[in-house]
């Protein structure tokens, strides 16, 4: 009975906390992302102590460093990927004429007897949309008036989350005790273990990948930028973040920044196989070199069990749900993984298996089929 009141109050402990996500998830976006970014910095944090700084002063530094380093972003690249994708935007309807002339061009040269047919299904695409892109814009536009709130989030978010860093990172070493004060004493060290693998596994994925996404990013955008591709930063950069999600990131940067290299180059075939280049060579130097040595092994986090939690909890949450749908997919794949060791050390998958091997009927047969000695 008391291990059944255990499970019932943890279990009433995570309803309760995702129920009050669930309520909260409006202002909580600057405190979630306050302390994604302090997990993120801690170790920063802890090697200044080791080197002699204290941990007042090691929290001022990383932080002034921070906020420089994300000024520096808003002021000077920020401002170009607005740039472009305004330009994206404005340009897109004349841009995917040009696609369709390209693409016509191409089928006229090769289907023969069946461009006729081809023709007329790209026209009615092309009628279709001309004649919903005003409704798409003017959607996109309301979608974006109906986010009153947006502008109050922003201010919050730019205003509190350092505040939430700050003190995060200064009290991360006694707030760990006291928690650590809290646990169950007859189940300490179990939990103990169990928090130091989800750990191992938050870690590797947003410290490790959270450093390849922008390692990528900067490649990606220098790499199309060189090729001459317009809009080259901002694909670029938002294949780096989108990165964050395996192959997803990798997958729609190629097809977005072929297509535009298509609309851009064509005839010229050199720009757009060194579009390509750029995203192959990307991958390759990810695949080879970033992840293996900067993600690790210990992530522990199926890619399809990820986009999975991704999509759930954004979908529940917003914002604040894609902030912690890792460190809670780690969390149940590392709880997943634990009770499947416990069952496969229990009575419960054993008894089955002596059961029928004692039954009448089975005893003369374990006797035939085990080989002699």
């Amino acid at each position: 009975m008391r291990a059944e009141r255990q499970v019932v109050f943890w279990m009433s402990v995570a309803l309760l906390l995702v129920l009050l996500i669930g309520l909260l998830k409006d202002i909580l976006l600057p405190f979630v992302a306050g302390m994604v970014i302090a997990y993120f910095l801690n170790p920063l944090a802890s090697t200044l102590e080791r080197i002699g700084f204290s941990r007042l002063w090691a929290s001022i530094l990383i932080l002034v460093v921070a906020i420089a380093a994300f000024a520096t972003v808003l002021i000077f690249v920020v401002p170009l990927m607005a740039a472009q994708a305004q330009q994206l935007a404005e340009a897109l309807p004349d841009e995917a004429m040009r696609l369709q002339g390209v693409v016509d061009a191409w089928a006229r040269e090769h289907l023969g007897s069946r461009y006729t047919n081809f023709e007329a299904g790209m026209n009615g695409l092309a009628k279709s949309i001309s004649d919903n892109w005003g409704g798409i814009a003017s959607w996109l536009a309301s979608s974006i008036w109906d986010q009153s709130r947006a502008l109050i989030n922003l201010v919050s978010l730019i205003l509190v989350t350092p505040l939430v860093v700050f003190y995060m990172l200064l009290d991360w070493d006694p707030m760990i005790e006291k928690i650590n004060g809290w646990l169950p004493r007859a189940h300490a060290p179990a939990i103990r273990r169990l928090a130091g693998d989800v750990n191992d596994a938050v870690s590797a994925f947003i410290r490790g990948q959270g450093t390849v996404c922008l390692i990528l990013g900067t490649f990606y955008a220098a790499g199309l930028t060189a090729t001459g591709l317009k809009y080259g930063l901002l694909v670029g950069i938002m294949t780096g973040i989108l990165t964050f999600i395996p192959f997803v990131g990798w997958a729609l940067g190629i097809i977005t920044a072929t297509t535009l290299a298509v609309i851009q180059f064509w005839p010229d075939i050199m720009p757009i196989a060194m579009v390509v280049g750029v995203f192959l060579a990307g991958q390759a130097f990810d695949a080879g070199f970033l992840s293996p040595n900067i993600v690790g092994s210990k992530i522990g986090l199926h890619p399809v069990w990820l986009i999975f939690a991704l999509f759930v909890f954004s979908y529940l949450f917003g914002f604040v749900g894609v902030l912690v749908a890792v460190p809670v997919a780690a969390a149940i794949g590392v709880l997943v993984r634990f009770a499947l060791r416990v069952y496969l050390n229990s009575s419960l998958y054993f008894d089955g298996a002596t059961a029928s091997a004692n039954a009448p009927g089975n005893e003369a047969r374990t006797r035939r089929d085990t080989p002699p000695a």
